[in-house]
């Protein structure tokens, strides 16, 4: 087997070098793709914007529970109406010039939901009434200092909540984009084993194609010689010409893989590329219930369902909470100051205490809460379904994966014997055509039975390949490095 992948390889090589002649290509392993791909993939990038965005709003969240701090200014305020004073039954006109800033400190709290507030009213006005020729004036500075506390109860804490629901929501992205990395890392390795395929293809029909003109060169020179019927050398130039017809259909293949596959990396399609790869596959060994177990226990979409069921519970609080009973409780204190001049405003300070209390009682909703309860418990139910069902297909892909390795690998000691035996049986019969003993056809049939072998033999190799990264992605365990895969490992905060 090992000379015969060694052959394998050699072939790659060469066609690899054959390929690159007049153009300069880019060479590219499996992990160099990955590495372009993780830069420009676009449904990578567009992923990881999304998780870019939902960071930014949890630090927006974050930040908007700190103190904040505003000063809101007027700093002219004229007014000049006539006026009904309905004490005095009098008319009478008001003239009014003000200036005043309101500064403000806010700091929301977390845990119960609540506001504390110092808040500043600094003034100034120039006030003239005139009733009935007698005329009134005031001109003065006035200040109220109060701190205020606003906390609703009877009710949930829905800032506490909404900040929660932001960090589902970046988990979730951190998610998606890890998935979707892994998803990315399958389509990119099946396309690049798709490229190194059709190379591998392609320097096959080139080896056909030398055999056939080998061939054809030999039954020319005896129907030279009348050695061979004619017919011989037209069956020799049909096989030549379906060798080159299958050679240059071969590079047509090659030439829409590669551009598969530079789509995927994100690379401009007029870019010349060339993979390389060493597939040397030695059996690995799976232990099918440890993979489960692992599966179960770090599986990224079972955690997303968990932030469902998480997410749900919150929508039903906040369904259970239409048409609520609830209150709010209002306290302040504080300090009013007024005086003609800014220094004295405090001289005689009065205190401005208050107390509010107040609820919303709901009378009747006509079943509307009752309904919507209803309806969000079967959500909830759906998706705890949702969970088992998952874990039940997560179970059953990693017990399928497993058992289709085995069978790969047998397939791949069937496919190595055949090579050999195609071999053999390809150096006997052509030296039974250069002796005469078999025709055009015969030889052509074996030269295709060998190259089909080949074929076969390679892609088995790949097809084991491919399955052991299916079970890494399924069970997040690589079995060839004996390691766990930590797929957030890279995104997390």
């Amino acid at each position: 087997m090992q000379k015969i992948l060694k052959g394998l390889i050699l072939t790659a090589a060469i066609s690899t070098i054959l390929i690159i002649t007049t153009h300069a290509q880019q060479l590219l392993t499996i992990d160099g793709a990955m590495d372009i791909a993780q830069e420009n993939n676009p449904t990578l990038k567009r992923s990881l914007m999304n998780l870019e965005q939902y960071r930014q709003n949890l630090l927006a969240e974050r930040a908007s529970l700190k103190s904040r701090f505003s000063l809101e200014l007027t700093p002219v305020d004229y007014s000049k109406n006539r006026r009904f004073d309905n004490r005095f039954s009098q008319w009478y006109t008001n003239e009014v010039l003000n200036s005043n800033g309101t500064f403000q400190v806010e700091q929301p709290i977390l845990w119960t939901d609540g506001t504390l507030s110092l808040i500043n009213l600094l003034g100034w006005q120039d006030n003239h009434s005139e009733i009935e020729g007698i005329s009134n004036n005031n001109r003065a500075f006035s200040n109220n200092l109060y701190l205020q506390l606003s906390q609703p109860v009877f009710t949930y804490n829905r800032r506490k909540m909404a900040l929660k629901q932001i960090e589902y929501d970046y988990e979730n992205a951190n998610i998606s984009y890890a998935l979707q990395r892994l998803s990315t890392e399958q389509q990119i390795t099946e396309q690049f084993y798709a490229v190194y395929m059709a190379q591998s293809n392609l320097q096959t029909g080139k080896e056909e194609l030398a055999n056939a003109e080998q061939s054809y060169d030999i039954i020319r020179n005896k129907v030279e010689s009348d050695l061979a019927a004619r017919d011989e050398l037209f069956q020799a130039e049909l096989n030549l010409a379906t060798a080159q017809s299958t050679t240059d259909e071969r590079k047509v293949s090659l030439e829409n893989a590669k551009d598969r596959l530079k789509q995927s990396l994100g690379m401009l399609l007029d870019e010349n590329v060339a993979v390389i790869a060493e597939i040397n596959i030695e059996p690995v060994k799976v232990n099918q219930q440890k993979a489960i177990d692992h599966g179960l226990a770090s599986r990224l979409e079972l955690r997303q369902r968990e932030i469902q069921s998480a997410e749900l519970d919150f929508q039903m609080t906040r369904t259970k909470a239409l048409n609520e009973f609830k209150g709010n409780i209002t306290l302040s204190y504080g300090l009013i100051g007024d005086h003609s001049t800014f220094g004295h405003i405090y001289d005689n300070p009065t205190q401005n205490p208050r107390v509010a209390i107040n609820f919303t009682i709901p009378i009747f909703d006509w079943g509307e809460k009752k309904a919507r309860i209803r309806a969000q418990e079967a959500a909830q139910k759906v998706n705890r379904l949702d969970y088992q069902q998952n874990r039940a297909d997560i179970e059953l892909n990693i017990r399928q994966v497993c058992r289709s390795l085995e069978n790969l690998w047998t397939q791949i000691k069937i496919a190595e014997q055949n090579v050999r035996n195609a071999q053999l049986t390809y150096d006997l019969n052509l030296t039974r055509y250069r002796e005469g003993d078999i025709n055009g056809m015969q030889i052509s049939q074996f030269q295709t039975q060998l190259s089909t072998k080949k074929v076969a033999y390679t892609q088995a190799l790949i097809n084991y390949k491919i399955e052991l990264l299916n079970l890494k992605i399924l069970s997040l365990y690589d079995f060839e490095k004996d390691t766990e895969v930590v797929p957030l490992k890279e995104v997390k905060e």
